[in-house]
C-alpha cells in the first residue's frame, strides 16, 4: 500500500487556489478547480454542458446546480429545491440533516437528481431543464440510515438504485445494497440486496456508491475509509447483485491532498474520462478537484496519477486540461451582491426552510432581514442567518447597512459562522447603540455568547407605525487568513475602520464548512420586528 503522509491542515491551506478561476495557464489547471464548500459533488455532462449538484444538507435553497463547459471554470445557476421536507422539522434548523450526497443523472430527456436524507429516505426530483424549475420531491424510499443513491437506467429496460447506510440512524455502515426501482424511478419496488460488505473485505465505511454501466460490467465507485484519511474504490461484476470485486484507484499517496472522496465519473466528448471529488478542508468546507482517470485494457481504471504503475493512483495538483473544445470560457463563483436585484444572489442560503418573516428582494436596492424572535441560547438555534460559504482561502468582506431598532436589546450584525462563531454587531440599549464584538465556542452544544462592548454610537429616532424606529447606518468588516483566522472591524463613516482588537479561528459546522453572512434578531418587546437593510456585501478575495 501507497505511504499515507499525514494531513497537515497549515500546508494543505497554503495552496494555490482561486475563487475565480483554477486555470494555470491556457493548457493548465491547478486544484481544486472549487475552493468552494460544495461536498459530495456529482456531476453530468449532456452534450458540451457539464451539470454538477452537492450535498446542502439543511442550508435553503438546496441542491445547487452549477454548470461549467471545460470542468475548469463553474458558476451557480439554480437550485432544485426550494425546501426540505417535512416542511415543519425542517422550519428550524436541522444543522448536519437534510440532503446527503445527490446523485445527478440524465435519462430520456430528463435530468433527475436522488439524494438520501437520513431521517426519512432516499428523495428524488427532475427536470427538462436545469436551469429552470425542478419538479416537487418524491420519496422513493421511506426509510431510517438510507444515503448516498444512485439509479441505473440498465439496457433492458429495468431500473436499479444502489445505497449507503448511516450508522447513526439505522446501526448500519460500510455496506452498499441495492434495489430495483419501477419504470419512473419513483419507487422502490424489490427488496434491498447487499452487494459490497466493507467490513469484510477491510474497506471500511464504505459510502456514496455511483452506479455506472460500461462494455457489460455494472460498477460502483465508491469511498472507504472516512473523509479525512480514505481513498477511492471501484468496484464490478457482470451482473447487477454480484459479487462485486474491488479495488483502490486512488489515495493520498504521497501528494498533500488528504482524503480524496467521493464524486463522479465524467467522460467527455473527445473520449476523455475525469473524475470530480472532494478533499475535506475544515472551516473552509469540502473543496472540489478535477482528477484525470483512464480505462485499462483489463477493464479496470486509475485515478490521479500512477507514479510507479500499480494501478492506484494519487490526487494530482497542476495537470493538463480537459479536452472539452470549451478551454476558453471563464466563469466567476458570485461572491458579491449590491442587493439591487428582486432576485436573491444564489450564493445565499437560510440555515432552516425559509419562511416569509425571514426577509425579502426589493426595488429599493437593499436586502431587508427581520429580527428573529425566538428565546434560543446563541446563533445555532436562528433559522434566518442570511449566509453564504467562505469565499476563498483568504478574503475580505464588507457590508453597509441600515440598523433599525423597534425595542431594545435589538441586534444585529456580521457573522463567522460554525460549531464557534464570531460576529460584529449592534445593539439599542435606549436611545443609543453598543458596537459589540461576540464570540461562542461550541455553540451546537448551547453555550452562551461571551460579548464585548467595544464602542457607542448615536441613534436618530423616525416615526415608525405603532411605535417609532431607533435607526443609524453602520459598516462592519471580516478579514479572513488562509489559516482560517479571522478579524473583525467596524466603522460608522465608511472610510475610517477601527479592528475589534481579536483574532478568532474560524470552525467548520456539521458537514459544512465556515459560513459568512448577516444575523438579526429583536427583543420581542412591543408589536413590530426590528431589521436591517442590507445595502451592499463585497468581498476582495487574494487571488493565488
Amino acid at each position: 500500500m501507497k505511504k499515507k503522509t499525514a494531513f497537515t491542515f497549515a500546508l494543505a491551506l497554503g495552496m494555490a487556489i482561486s475563487v475565480s478561476r483554477a486555470e494555470t495557464d491556457r493548457d493548465t489547471y491547478t486544484n481544486p478547480v472549487l475552493c468552494f464548500d460544495y461536498s459530495d459533488p456529482d456531476v453530468v455532462r449532456t452534450g458540451d454542458d457539464y451539470w454538477m449538484t452537492a450535498s446542502s444538507f439543511n442550508c435553503i435553497p438546496g441542491l445547487p446546480i452549477l454548470h461549467s463547459r471545460d470542468l475548469v471554470n463553474w458558476e451557480i445557476v439554480n437550485y432544485a429545491l426550494d425546501k426540505l421536507e417535512p416542511e415543519d422539522f425542517f422550519s428550524r434548523p436541522q444543522h448536519g440533516k437534510g440532503v446527503w450526497a445527490p446523485c445527478i443523472k440524465f435519462h430520456d430527456g430528463w435530468y433527475y437528481i436522488y439524494w438520501g436524507d437520513p431521517d426519512f429516505g432516499i428523495y428524488m426530483v427532475r427536470t427538462r431543464d436545469p436551469r429552470g424549475k425542478w419538479s416537487e420531491p418524491v420519496l422513493v424510499k421511506a426509510g431510517k440510515g438510507l444515503i448516498d443513491p444512485s439509479p441505473l437506467w440498465d439496457d433492458d429496460g429495468k431500473v436499479y438504485l444502489a445505497h449507503a447506510w448511516a450508522a447513526s440512524r439505522s446501526g448500519l455502515n460500510s455496506i452498499i445494497t441495492i434495489s430495483e426501482m419501477n419504470a419512473e424511478g419513483t419507487a422502490c419496488i424489490s427488496d434491498e440486496i447487499m452487494v459490497f460488505d466493507g467490513n469484510r473485505d477491510g474497506h471500511h465505511t464504505v459510502e456514496g456508491a455511483k452506479l455506472y454501466k460500461r462494455n457489460g460490467y455494472y460498477y460502483i465507485f465508491a469511498p472507504a475509509g472516512g473523509v479525512a484519511t480514505g481513498w477511492q474504490l471501484v468496484m464490478r461484476s457482470r451482473d447487477i447483485y454480484g459479487p462485486y470485486e474491488a479495488r483502490n484507484v486512488m489515495d493520498q499517496g504521497d501528494s498533500d491532498i488528504n482524503g480524496p472522496h467521493q464524486g463522479a465519473w465524467v467522460k467527455t466528448p473527445s473520449g476523455e474520462d475525469w473524475f470530480i471529488h472532494f478533499q475535506e478542508m475544515q472551516p473552509y468546507g469540502r473543496i472540489v478537484h478535477l482528477n484525470p482517470m483512464e480505462w485499462k485494457e483489463d477493464g479496470w481504471c486509475t485515478i490521479g496519477e500512477d507514479k510507479d504503475g500499480d494501478g492506484r493512483g494519487e490526487p494530482v495538483r497542476k495537470w493538463k486540461k480537459p479536452d472539452t473544445g470549451n478551454s476558453g470560457e471563464r466563469y466567476n463563483m458570485v461572491t458579491c451582491d449590491e442587493f439591487n436585484s428582486i432576485k436573491p444572489g444564489l450564493q445565499w442560503q437560510w440555515h432552516a426552510n425559509r419562511q416569509d418573516w425571514f426577509g425579502f428582494t426589493g426595488g429599493y436596492g437593499f436586502f431587508r432581514l427581520y429580527g428573529h424572535r425566538e428565546d434560543v441560547p446563541n446563533l445555532w438555534g436562528v433559522p434566518n442567518l442570511y449566509l453564504q460559504k467562505m469565499p476563498a482561502g483568504k478574503f475580505t468582506a464588507t457590508t453597509r447597512l441600515s440598523f433599525n431598532s423597534k425595542g431594545d436589546g435589538d441586534r444585529a450584525g456580521l457573522a463567522v459562522m460554525g460549531f464557534d462563531y464570531a460576529c460584529i454587531a449592534i445593539e439599542r440599549d435606549g436611545d443609543k447603540a453598543s458596537i459589540l464584538y461576540i464570540t461562542c465556542k461550541d455553540a451546537d452544544k448551547g453555550t452562551a455568547e461571551e460579548v464585548t462592548v467595544l464602542a457607542e454610537t448615536g441613534l436618530e429616532r423616525v416615526e415608525s407605525g405603532a411605535t417609532p424606529k431607533y435607526t443609524t447606518d453602520i459598516w462592519f468588516r471580516v478579514t479572513a487568513g488562509r489559516d482560517g483566522k479571522c478579524r473583525f472591524a467596524y466603522s460608522t463613516d465608511g472610510k475610517s475602520y477601527k479592528d475589534a482588537g481579536y483574532e478568532f479561528q474560524a470552525r467548520e459546522g456539521r458537514w459544512i464548512g465556515a459560513k459568512t453572512g448577516f444575523f438579526c434578531s429583536s427583543s420581542g418587546t412591543g408589536k413590530d420586528r426590528g431589521w436591517i437593510d442590507v445595502d451592499w456585501f463585497r468581498t476582495e478575495p487574494e487571488l493565488f
